[in-house]
């Protein structure tokens, strides 16, 4: 959620070096930074690559996704500002964006020096596809139809961050790339809905405002479920009881979802339900990291 107006000063030079270190922690967007680097070295765990190679993927994708997060907070800051977004330590004034700034371009630094050792095409995918796709999206493509297309080539290209980093250097199975896209887009949606009004009150006009706060919230847990159909039935060979058992609960879940989503729209209930659904498909994911390769 980041524009390209611009932050006002620096907050009061005196912030005390807790307070900075409190502030970053907030302002890298917690949650899926950790989630999209927990998920890419399951993934690499799983496909069986060695230790030193888990460890390099690990950081370089930890260290990409908080370039990401905070160049998020710091482009987006007068705009947080503007909706009063409290949770914001930039927007709430706790910590100076010129430090944000100049942590997020660190991290980038960082996420390309240590993608560099995966290899030239891991390097490429995680740098230009993965990375990249969101910066694009803080620069400006969130403000556009097009605001789903970075989570898309996002997720669907980590599988091709851990099988390309393997001796083999090879491509992830379509099925993987597939299940990693479709999770992306219903990431997107259901990261968005609780942000449609004050993003609608800034001028952000990404898809999810478009489709509307109902079709989207029964948009993202279907997509959420297709994720699942593809992690499940994708890989050769009968689905296992885990497949099954995951395939049955993500299908109910987000069924129940998208008719939370028709009938009571404005409730949180499918929101919630939704980030299940997308916790069922990481799980499903993660155990198959060994037909990746």
């Amino acid at each position: 959620m980041a524009g390209t107006d611009a932050p006002r000063p620096d907050a009061a030079p005196g912030t005390s070096p807790a307070a900075v270190v409190r502030g970053l922690a907030g302002a890298c967007h917690p949650a899926p930074t950790v989630a999209v680097t927990t998920l890419t070295t399951a993934l690499a765990v799983g496909a069986g690559t060695g230790a030193g190679t888990v460890v390099l993927i690990l950081l370089a994708v930890l260290a990409g996704q908080l370039s990401i997060g905070w160049s998020n907070d710091w482009l987006d800051a007068a705009r947080d500002r503007e909706v009063a977004r409290t949770d914001k330590p930039v927007a709430a004034g706790t910590i100076p964006v010129g430090v944000v700034r100049t942590a997020a371009l660190a991290a980038l630094v960082a996420a390309v020096l240590l993608s560099a050792p995966l290899g030239g095409p891991a390097a490429a995918v995680h740098l230009l596809a993965v990375v990249g796709s969101g910066w694009l999206y803080n620069l400006g493509l969130k403000r556009i139809w097009a605001s789903w297309v970075p989570y898309v080539v996002c997720f669907g290209l980590l599988p091709a961050v851990v099988t390309l980093s393997t001796p083999g250097r090879l491509w992830p199975p379509g099925w993987a790339m597939a299940a990693g896209a479709l999770l992306g887009f219903g990431a997107h949606l259901a990261n968005v809905l609780p942000d449609l009004d004050d993003d609608a009150a800034t001028g952000v006009r990404g898809f999810p405002h478009r489709l509307g706060r109902t079709r989207t919230a029964v948009l993202a847990p279907v997509a959420l479920g297709a994720a699942t159909v593809c992690v499940v039935f994708g890989p050769p060979g009968a689905p296992g009881v885990l497949g099954v058992v995951v395939l049955v609960s993500a299908v109910g879940t987000a069924v129940a979802a998208a008719m939370l989503a028709l009938t009571r729209p404005g409730g949180r209930a499918p929101f919630l339900l939704t980030l299940a659904v997308a916790a069922l498909d990481v799980v499903v994911l993660v155990a198959s990291g060994t037909r990746l390769t």
